[in-house]
């Protein structure tokens, strides 16, 4: 080590600026904990790589800023690889589109007052495990802390390294937020030529006056490609003319890595996998396991049992809490994702003729799709269908 660097001890050191590590950060420092959080980019919110829907319920269950809301959402249209279409429409708004950087910085702002401290533009580029602390390397500067918390986002090296092992499953995604002088209600798209194993997606926005469109595709090759065949597909009715800027792109789990702790490590939100499997949403499972990480990890500190074995109760309370839903919506996933075009029009024409809709509208639920999911498998010709496609 150089005699240059200096050397901060802390409590908690958070890697990752993103909802997760931010919302952690808070949590531990209004408990009496220390907490540094570094954060590769120069600015909290940038670049954005999500779609940014909550769902209108989140809000006041964990109490997230509502300084972020932009538009809420009640209608979705669903369109097959032919074009037929059908849609769902909620009585009450079901979701929320947020603007990522105002609620990123909120969360940020709430962090730092509580007394967390936030270091940005700051790239963790070693890490060593050692009995009574991890020493990281922050960029010029070594942090020795009694405890990590990784919240990088989808980025595993550091999961592989230390043998937490990698997301059961993944796609990529591409997506950007673009003006349109028309606008419309979400729309899913499906088929192979559009996002094979996935699908792409619009949603409305609204800034003031101002009105756009966040475009992206789920899909397991070809992101960059399916992104512009479905902006081909949706500019004329938007009202697109200006696309001109590529799209972001991302890896995007669908499933937790192996193992979400280690001795003095907990691993949060995307960087633990912890995403819905059906959508890739993260933002609302990266809050809970955050706030689950932090209480554990506030307990472990204070009775300076910070092993594995003492962690690997973080594991098991979000198992308990999400695991089950987790594990039927993967069910549902690797189904749907075995499905060829033509299995998908027979699909969408149960749902427009064969009474799936209101199923759908009793059970549907933004986070718990367990309910939609056993209530179709007790409704005969879905269940017919779904069993044909499954086993031929």
């Amino acid at each position: 080590m150089s005699a240059s660097m200096s050397q901060t001890a802390v409590d908690v050191l958070v890697v990752g600026g993103g909802p997760a590590g931010l919302y952690a950060a808070e949590r531990l420092a209004r408990r009496g904990v220390s907490a540094v959080v570094c954060e590769e980019h120069a600015t909290i919110g940038d670049p954005v790589h999500c779609t940014g829907v909550l769902a209108t319920e989140s809000f006041e269950i964990l109490g997230l800023p509502r300084e972020a809301s932009l538009n809420t959402l009640v209608t979705a249209q669903f369109f097959s690889p032919s074009g037929t279409t059908f849609s769902h429409s909620t009585p009450a708004p079901l979701a929320t589109v947020i603007d990522r950087g105002v609620f990123d910085r909120a969360l940020a702002a709430r962090a730092t007052s509580a007394g967390a401290e936030l270091r940005l533009g700051t790239r963790v580029s070693a890490v060593e495990a050692g009995p009574g602390a991890v020493r990281a390397l922050v960029g010029d500067d070594w942090i020795n802390a009694r405890l990590l918390m990784v919240a990088c986002g989808a980025n595993y090296a550091f999961q592989r390294r230390v043998g937490m092992g990698l997301p059961r499953a993944y796609l990529h995604t591409a997506q950007r937020e673009i003006p349109a002088s028309r606008i419309g209600d979400v729309e899913m798209h499906f088929g192979r030529e559009i996002a094979p194993d996935g699908f792409a997606w619009t949603v409305p926005v609204v800034r003031e006056s101002r009105t756009y469109v966040r475009v992206g595709v789920m899909t397991s090759r070809d992101p960059v490609g399916c992104y512009s065949r479905m902006l081909s597909r949706i500019a004329t009715r938007w009202g697109i003319e200006d696309a001109q800027q590529p799209p972001r792109q991302k890896i995007l789990p669908l499933g937790a890595i192996d193992r979400t702790y280690a001795d003095r490590t907990l691993v949060i939100g995307d960087a633990a996998g912890l995403v819905k499997p059906t959508t890739g949403g993260g933002i609302h499972y990266s809050i809970v396991s955050a706030a689950l990480a932090s209480d554990v990890a506030v307990e472990a500190l204070a009775n300076d049992r910070l092993d594995a074995g003492a962690l690997a109760v973080y594991e098991r309370q979000w198992r308990e809490l999400l695991g089950e839903e987790f594990a039927e919506q993967r069910s549902l996933r690797d189904l749907v994702t075995r499905l060829s075009d033509r299995e998908i029009e027979t699909l969408f024409e149960l749902a427009r003729t064969d009474g799936i809709m209101p199923i759908v509208r009793k059970t549907a639920r933004f986070y718990d799709h367990r309910h939609l999911i056993r209530a179709l498998l007790r409704h005969p010709p879905a269940r017919k269908f779904l069993f044909r496609s499954m086993f031929g």
